[in-house]
């Protein structure tokens, strides 16, 4: 059956991406050729929203358990965030920029999570 989930970023600047998801986020990662990096990722979950109204997208989101440790930490690895902290109602945020790949969500959620299923 289905052993995992394989996410793709598409990035201006791969190598910038990939240095970030290995240098800042400190994610394990398998060189499958020539520096083509594969990072695990942890845990994961999908959701599934209905589109309302827009076009149809996809989205990543980082989760974390303690969003203000995990910015600290991060920040303090040359992270960089767009704006503050918010409460939302499904948890904490913030925007995380990834250098040549755009921005992710970052939260700590408030509702249940799947990620130790």
């Amino acid at each position: 059956m289905l052993t995992g989930m394989h996410t793709l970023v598409y990035a201006e600047d791969a190598d910038a991406a990939r240095a970030f998801f290995r240098d800042i986020l400190r994610w394990p990662n398998v060189d499958a050729h020539e520096g083509w990096l594969i990072f695990g990722t942890g845990p994961s979950e999908l959701g599934v929203h209905p589109v309302e109204g827009g076009p149809m997208h996809h989205e990543i989101s980082l989760m974390c358990e303690d969003i203000d440790g995990t910015v600290a930490e991060l920040a303090s690895r040359g992270a960089s965030f767009s704006g503050a902290i918010e409460a939302r109602g499904f948890g904490r945020t913030i925007t995380l920029q990834v250098p040549g790949g755009g921005e992710m969500l970052l939260y700590e959620p408030r509702h249940p999570t799947a990620v130790d299923l």
